[in-house]
């Protein structure tokens, strides 16, 4: 989320002028021979796991008092077979940890996979802040160590329930080591990091509420705020329900393995970047956009994703733990090495990437709500839906959005298949959808919007209900069907339309107006 402010002419002449030097774009250059027949044979993992009993206890109850009880793992992923630790804290004499796999389990959306005895609770010391970048850190001891033995890959939320009633989650990853022939599903661990106010900073807020005491780097040494889950049961656990419905083979990593693995990705049918994906490190961008240009399909199925470049490095727990973004400070960033990118947004100079080079779509702004507006009934993502020329959704459009444009990094051919006209801090534009097809065979998509993932099961307020549920839970499992079966543009390739929708070269929209 960019709340800072900006100019976007200012922005797309710069854009123009990065992409007539050749610096900008991710050139797709197609790979495709081999990866079928690899694919074809490549292991799958079990599809009878949602077939075993699920629990439809896994949520709180009570979320518990402040500090009631709280606490996070030193691992934000793990190979199946290997430990982690969790560090709590507690008010209560014991508590208890149960973990859940996240899936469909026959709607019950998760299978309780382990859980332990009663814990000796303990009151664990403050966190510290540290005082030139403000980053919170509780230096807890290891309470407990969790063995992942027989758990299978995917999603995880560890529950932690004191003996006084109040709750709290802990996320871990059981991440798979290969993808290929799978379709992945990535938990943006970091985005996650760069809002948890846990401590009293974030990547965006201080005590102050203005951008002075704000962190420039986080640690995933501390809690998630809230009901401790991150943004996972928001932005991403409804897409894993239904992928994991439709007996899809798919692979689970998080940003960190990534950033890690240069080859992780390797032969992967599908990576899908879930609801809210906006800090990645420039290895994740190069990473995912190399796969891509080799026919591995992508999905963004939110707004405003790969926007931030980050940097990870260690913490007292070990490697890309903090989460280093100096955002507009980048020039003050004491760890930036000479020539390396900075921590700072893709589109902007030195090393400046618009990000809709990979995702297709630009991020403008926020906070918007809007009807979702169809302009391509007939488009093999609207199969099955029953949507007209003009049919509406309403509130399905916010609160971050991405506009499709002509500028020079922007894919083509692009097909924009929704137009959705709103209303952005007094100044008027559009949201689309859009999905573009590179010369390697890869299929693109994008929503365009950050309430989609949320709408698949009904939620995000502004109006959304069964309906558009319906309607984007179809889109979504079209999608998914498509992008596991292989690239997807050798089938479907993108109808270039991209012009007829106005691009900004000329957009009486935006003749007399800045934009933020």
């Amino acid at each position: 989320m960019d709340r800072a402010a900006w100019s976007r002419r200012a922005f797309l002449g710069a854009a123009g002028a990065v992409a007539a030097a050749g610096a900008a774009g991710c050139a797709p250059g197609g790979h495709p021979g081999g990866e079928d027949d690899a694919r074809s044979s490549a292991p799958k993992p079990p599809v009878r796991e949602n077939d075993r009993p699920g629990d439809a206890s896994w949520r709180l109850t009570r979320r518990g008092a402040e500090h009631e009880v709280e606490g996070y793992a030193d691992r934000t992923g793990v190979a199946s077979g290997d430990p982690f630790r969790l560090h709590v804290h507690t008010t209560a004499e014991t508590f208890r940890a149960e973990a859940f796999r996240m899936g469909w389990y026959g709607g019950a959306l998760a299978r309780k996979v382990w859980e332990s005895g009663p814990l000796k609770g303990t009151r664990q010391p403050a966190a510290k802040v540290e005082p030139t970048t403000y980053t919170v850190s509780a230096g807890w001891p290891a309470t407990t160590e969790v063995s992942t033995e027989d758990w299978p890959e995917g999603s995880y939320l560890i529950r932690l329930t004191a003996d006084s009633g109040g709750q709290r989650y802990v996320p871990v990853t059981v991440r798979s080591d290969a993808t290929r022939g799978r379709m992945v599903i990535v938990n943006a661990v970091a985005t996650w990091q760069a809002y948890n106010e846990w401590g009293g900073h974030s990547l965006y807020n201080g005590p102050t509420g203005n951008d002075a005491d704000r962190s420039r780097a986080v640690s995933c040494d501390r809690p998630y705020h809230e009901d401790g889950d991150g943004l996972f049961l928001t932005y991403e656990q409804p897409v894993v329900a239904l992928a994991e419905k439709l007996g899809l083979p798919l692979a689970y990593v998080t940003t960190m393995d990534v950033d890690e693995d240069p080859h992780l990705l390797d032969g992967a049918t599908a990576v899908l970047s879930l609801g809210h994906d906006e800090y990645w490190t420039q290895a994740m961008r190069d990473r995912v956009t190399a796969v891509r240009d080799r026919g591995t399909n992508v999905a963004f199925l939110g707004a405003n994703a790969c926007f931030r470049r980050i940097r990870l490095e260690r913490t007292a727990l070990g490697d890309r733990r903090l989460i280093v973004c100096y955002k507009n400070d980048w020039p003050k960033d004491p760890g930036r090495r000479e020539g390396e990118p900075p921590t700072t947004n893709f589109r902007e100079p030195p090393h400046a990437q618009p990000e809709n080079s990979l995702t297709g779509t630009l991020y403008e702004s926020n906070p918007t709500t809007a009807d979702y507006v169809v302009t391509s009934p007939g488009h093999w993502l609207f199969e099955g839906t029953g949507v007209r020329q003009g049919s509406k959704f309403p509130g399905l459009v916010g609160t971050e959005y991405d506009r499709a444009n002509g500028i020079g990094t922007t894919p083509r051919p692009m097909e924009v298949i929704s137009h959705s006209p709103l209303t952005c801090r007094g100044v008027r534009s559009f949201a689309n959808s859009a999905y573009y097809t590179a010369s390697s065979g890869a299929g693109v998509f994008s929503t365009g919007t950050m309430r989609w993932v949320q709408s698949t099961v009904g939620r995000g307020g502004h109006g959304i209900d069964a309906t558009t549920a319906r309607f984007t839970s179809r889109v979504t499992e079209n999608l998914l069907r498509a992008f596991a079966a292989g690239p997807a543009g050798r089938t479907r390739p993108a109808e270039d339309n991209l012009d007829a929708f106005h691009p900004y070269a000329g957009d009486p929209t935006w003749s007399k107006q800045n934009l933020w």
